[in-house]
């Protein structure tokens, strides 16, 4: 598996840059990356906009298997949930799709293809289920809001509109719910990201980003973010820039971590694959 000598630093951590991360079969490719998840057993799930639009690697990189061809229309997201789903945001059929980790479909959200204009969904872009089921969805490439439902899909709030006011959205690009029960959204085009409580009460303002593009947080609670120019941020808790680094070549589209520290990074076009920064000693 081809290794750069390249060495990053987020803060007082460093890492050592892997690209590109995971072996694929003979005769298959990756195109349109856009989305990077790990579930509780480690493993490491790619959605591509392309056929076959989810990849499974083993925690050590080894492929496993891939699904969704003829199910999913345009995967632009992926998550795990605490209940070991694998969620894809289907971004053009405007829905959500939940698998079991071997990609046979349970159930999903919103109406295939039926967008609704300030309501679930139009274009959604990213999905985030919090500890105890609820989901949130960001909404953001039709619509300019954030979504909450219960586990059970019981749709309880909507929040957001167009502008660049708190609590206001232009492309709300990604979403995650932290261990301080904030939510925390990448609202890319106005080069920020917005923090909130559960029900969507707007709490603050991280600036300094130039379209950030996704969120991952990991369990020291340090925010970890990734912007459309070659950049990944590290905040603390409370927003303050902890740390940044050049890890990869574009900027990255996705972001996800795993229990050994691992920071897994999607990238999309030109290049198309997945980099890994894994934790080395400090110095």
């Amino acid at each position: 598996m081809p290794r750069t000598e390249l060495v990053v630093t987020l803060g007082a951590r460093l890492y050592a840059v892997e690209r590109p991360w995971g072996e694929l079969p003979a005769g298959m490719s990756l195109a349109f990356v856009s989305q990077v998840a790990v579930d509780a057993a480690g493993f490491v799930y790619l959605c591509q906009r392309h056929d076959p639009p989810v990849v499974v690697f083993d925690p050590d990189g080894r492929y496993v298997r891939s699904w969704g061809t003829g199910v999913i229309a345009d995967a632009h997201g992926i998550a795990a949930t605490p209940e070991n789903h694998i969620v894809v945001v289907d971004r053009d059929a405007h829905q959500l799709l939940f698998f079991d980790t071997f990609g046979q479909l349970v159930h999903t959200l919103g109406g295939r293809h039926r967008p609704r204009w300030q309501a679930p969904f139009n274009h959604p872009c990213d999905v985030a289920v919090a500890a105890d089921g609820e989901i949130y969805i960001a909404d953001g490439y039709g619509n300019s809001a954030v979504h909450r439902f219960a586990a059970d899909g019981t749709w309880l709030a909507t929040w957001g509109a167009p502008g660049s006011g708190p609590g206001e959205f232009t492309t709300p690009h990604a979403v995650w719910v932290d261990q301080l029960d904030r939510v925390l959204v990448a609202d890319r085009e106005n080069n920020r990201v917005q923090v909130f409580d559960r029900t969507g009460v707007f709490q603050d303002a991280w600036g300094d980003h130039y379209h950030p593009m996704d969120i991952y947080v990991d369990g020291d609670g340090m925010v970890l973010v990734t912007d459309q120019i070659p950049r990944l941020s590290m905040h603390a808790p409370d927003g303050t820039l902890a740390g940044r680094c050049r890890p990869v070549a574009y900027g990255a589209h996705g972001i996800w971590g795993d229990a050994r520290g691992n920071i897994y990074l999607a990238e999309a076009n030109p290049m198309n694959r997945i980099t890994r920064l894994t934790p080395l000693e400090p110095a």
